[in-house]
């Protein structure tokens, strides 16, 4: 079973993109990881990798400046590519590296030792690395001490997928759809690529819950989400904020499109009949902010309090509407 998901290349991708941690900032618990193999293995360089389409990257890394090189020139393609780790004594006299621009340049990788990060789905989404710039053999302790820290890194990359998603809705958490988020933000900062968040809040839901019970209220927001849910596009994110305050992430949405979406998403929620129990419906509205990426967006934290902004000013100008960053406005 495991060689069909070493061969299941769209697969792989598809769990290293679950695991949203691309092109996120640096994490305590990998640094450390990273730390102690380079003491403990005595290396001058140590890294947490993911194999990405066409790049590896570093989600933590020891003695190496770039944060990521071309996956065709990689160590972990091949460490992925395997159950077992992948042992590499003396690149310069090893085939499918001795001519590799990392082992003939910076950072002149000489000896390599990679562990296959393996998801409970059976999936090597990257590998990691003990890297010397002198030959040699690692031992089976060694080796073991690797593989024993690999378990820790899927072990902790795992939790994180649980901790952002929200026990009632299934959306993202807020930490989850944060990072999301900067990923977008990092994208229009580096690349100029555009991107809008929508924030939505489900309008006098303390009276649904008051008319109806917590049970009930709890009904509407779960199949709120699942309504959203069902119509976003694959790369859209759709998060739970807090109480009854959703966001939905557009990534690439120009200010128009984000609008559109925004209206239809109004249009949709106003006219659905949330179920409630007992073969009871219930008609509810939402309020929503819309902020598209622009020169004024100095953080993610700036983006979603233009958003929030918005948001409160659909609610004060009389609810089951949108309200842009170009001061337009739907009922």
């Amino acid at each position: 079973m495991l060689d069909w998901f070493l061969r299941d290349e769209a697969g792989r991708i598809a769990a290293v993109d679950r695991l949203a941690v691309l092109d996120t900032p640096p994490e305590v618990p990998f640094e450390k990881i990273v730390d102690l193999i380079r003491t403990i293995l005595n290396v001058p360089m140590a890294t947490v990798t993911l194999v990405d389409r066409d790049r590896q990257w570093f989600l933590a890394r020891r003695g190496i400046a770039a944060q990521e090189t071309p996956r065709a020139i990689s160590f972990c393609t091949h460490t992925i590519q395997q159950r077992d780790p992948l042992l590499v004594p003396d690149a310069h006299l090893d085939p499918r590296f001795m001519d590799n621009p990392l082992v003939q340049g910076d950072p002149r990788i000489r000896s390599y030792a990679g562990v296959p990060l393996r998801t409970a789905e059976g999936y090597n989404v990257g590998a990691l690395c003990a890297i010397d710039t002198r030959p040699r053999t690692f031992s089976d302790a060694e080796v073991n001490i690797l593989v024993n820290f690999a378990n820790i890194v899927t072990d902790e990359l795992e939790l994180r997928l649980i901790a952002q998603r929200d026990h009632l809705t299934g959306a993202l958490t807020r930490r989850g759809f944060v990072e999301q988020a900067a990923k977008q933000f990092a994208a229009y900062t580096r690349h100029g690529r555009p991107g809008a968040l929508i924030m939505l809040d489900v309008d006098h839901f303390k009276t649904v819950n008051d008319s109806h019970g917590h049970a009930a209220g709890d009904q509407v927001l779960r199949q709120l989400a699942e309504l959203c849910s069902s119509v976003m596009r694959p790369n859209d994110a759709f998060g739970r904020l807090g109480g009854e305050e959703f966001a939905l992430l557009l990534p690439d949405a120009a200010p128009a499109e984000a609008s559109a979406v925004a209206e239809r998403f109004r249009e949709m929620i106003e006219v659905y009949p949330f179920e409630i129990g007992a073969g009871r419906t219930l008609q509810v509205t939402v309020s929503l902010g819309v902020a598209s990426l622009d020169l004024s967006t100095t953080s993610v934290d700036c983006w979603l309090a233009a958003a929030d902004t918005l948001l409160y000013r659909a609610k004060q100008t009389g609810r089951n509407r949108y309200c842009t960053d170009a001061l337009v406005e739907n009922v």
